[in-house]
């Protein structure tokens, strides 16, 4: 059974510095893209980084490119957020999902997610 798991969410203030982590099952990380989602409240869900750990290719969204750092662990099976230099605006409903990290690809797999809240 494909599973993804997001942990490490929780109220920081700004400027301040968390790592998600979404624990994979059921299928190897390094054989697909796993993408970070976020939405907020009233706000479409908004992919923001993405790795595909076979070639280590990754994507960012210009919202978060510079701030956060996506990263892959194979042995764990787990793949990490981390995230600086946090702002109000950066809170939301972190999930991740298996799929692709091209354009427009599908993910057909999505966890649950994880509240980050920022504090100003």
């Amino acid at each position: 059974e494909v599973q993804l798991v997001e942990s490490g969410g929780g109220l920081v203030q700004a400027g301040g510095s968390l790592r998600l982590s979404c624990a994979a099952s059921g299928f190897p990380v390094d054989n697909y893209g796993i993408a970070w989602f976020r939405q907020a409240p009233g706000k479409e869900r908004e992919k923001i980084s993405c790795i595909t750990s076979v070639n280590g290719n990754t994507y960012y969204a210009s919202s978060v490119k510079g701030r956060f750092t996506i990263s892959s662990d194979n042995a764990k099976n787990t793949v990490y957020l981390q995230m600086n230099s946090l702002k109000p605006e950066d809170s939301a409903v972190y999930s991740c999902a298996r799929g692709w990290c091209h354009p427009g690809a599908p993910f057909e797999y999505r966890g649950q997610g994880t509240q980050v809240t920022v504090s100003s």
